[in-house]
């Protein structure tokens, strides 16, 4: 079409406009509307007010820490990472999106990893997750095009929350000291290993998946022959993650022998972490890199930190009034000999940012199943971390 152009009377210029078919202008204003409402990654990254929105990124990979995306062998399916730019790598461009029960068969990345690489919109409030620029409550995903996922042929590794029939029956709308007294009752019955028998409890529940004559060691996170356990530098020993002088129950049966705080260690790392507290900071050790410790506190690799504050929290709600020892988290360090570990603070932080993997999830298994028939809580609901403490 041509248009005429206001201008004097001894000038008349024409000009072409084009003529947009209907469709197409309607998908223009469309994306124009999408655009002004929904905030981009990089404006969620800087928003972070609460506020609930749907914010359009590539997948990029999986969150296992503040400053850490996996993208390949996925711990589980708990959060997906997503940014403007397909395989973003600075976190800083990273929005941390958290994946709720609901949406983790089909969305979750140890389940579904071929979502690296798509791009989706995802559906929740902005704030913090994993100490880091996030959405949690998320409550929609979907692929940017518009077509549906396929579901995984078969399982995903584990990963999943697990909730063993009816095992953790009646503690449905419980919080706070309600649920910790229920939690208490519903893994207190369990069977009590002597001292000797959690060497073989170990060699079973901490076996190496890649090697199944080995053993994997915390803190170092190496794997070690079944045979190498001993006192002697460069063999492995049982650790107490909750210290057995915390509360002086030393080996006796029960919390002395609980395998779900129980880890295969170096007896040169053990013999560094001592007694100690946990909490952030220090010197690192030159055995164990990652691990860091001061005169009051030690702090675990990234790969552990989880693990191990959900064995502590196992402890405190296991080891109540009435048992051998009425076991307590607190949020402080030199605790000494008194029945508390720390820092409070700092271990539900670690909980959050490094959530229970596969080989966490099949140590609770096997413990329940093989040894103890009691599981810990934390490691299938570690939701209820935030709702105790």
């Amino acid at each position: 079409m041509l248009r005429r152009l206001a201008g004097t009377t001894a000038a008349v210029a024409l000009v072409a406009v084009p003529i947009l078919p209907a469709q197409a202008v309607t998908q223009t204003t469309a994306a124009a509307v999408q655009s002004a409402a929904a905030p981009s990654v990089t404006d969620a990254l800087g928003r972070q007010d609460g506020s609930t929105q749907t914010v359009r990124g590539y997948v990029v990979g999986q969150p296992t820490a503040t400053d850490r995306v996996v993208t390949s062998r996925f711990p589980n399916d708990y959060a997906i990472a997503v940014a403007s730019t397909k395989g973003e790598s600075d976190t800083s461009k990273i929005l941390y999106v958290q994946v709720p029960s609901a949406l983790r068969s089909q969305w979750g990345l140890a389940s579904n990893p071929d979502l690296v690489g798509q791009q989706v919109d995802v559906t929740g409030a902005l704030e913090s997750y994993f100490s880091h620029p996030g959405m949690t409550g998320t409550s929609a995903i979907a692929l940017a095009d518009g077509s549906t996922p396929e579901e995984p042929e078969e399982p995903g590794e584990p990963g999943e929350p697990t909730d063993p029939g009816s095992y953790y029956d009646g503690t449905a709308g419980l919080t706070g000291s309600a649920l910790k007294s229920k939690l208490h009752d519903i893994i207190s019955n369990n069977t009590v290993l002597s001292y000797d028998q959690v060497w073989d409890g170990i060699k079973d529940v901490d076996e190496d998946p890649q090697n199944t004559n080995n053993v994997v060691l915390l803190y170092k996170g190496t794997s070690s022959p079944k045979s190498n356990n001993g006192g002697d530098v460069d063999n492995w020993n049982r650790e107490h993650v909750w210290a057995k002088s915390h509360g002086d129950f030393g080996t006796s049966n029960g919390p002395g022998t609980d395998l779900h705080h129980l880890r295969p260690t170096d007896v040169t790392v053990n013999s560094d972490r001592g007694n100690l507290d946990f909490d952030n900071g220090g010197s690192e050790n030159d055995e164990a890199p990652g691990n860091y410790s001061d005169s009051d506190s030690w702090e675990p690799r990234d790969a552990f930190k989880g693990d191990v504050a959900r064995m502590i929290f196992y402890m405190a709600v296991r080891y109540e009034a009435g048992d051998r020892v009425d076991l307590e988290v607190n949020d402080q360090v030199n605790n000494g000999s008194n029945p508390y570990m720390g820092r409070l603070s700092v271990l539900k932080q670690w909980s959050q940012q490094d959530p229970p993997d596969a080989f966490e999830q099949r140590r609770n298994e096997r413990i329940h199943d093989n040894w103890q028939g009691n599981r810990n809580p934390f490691i299938d609901h570690p939701e209820w971390v935030e709702s105790i403490w």
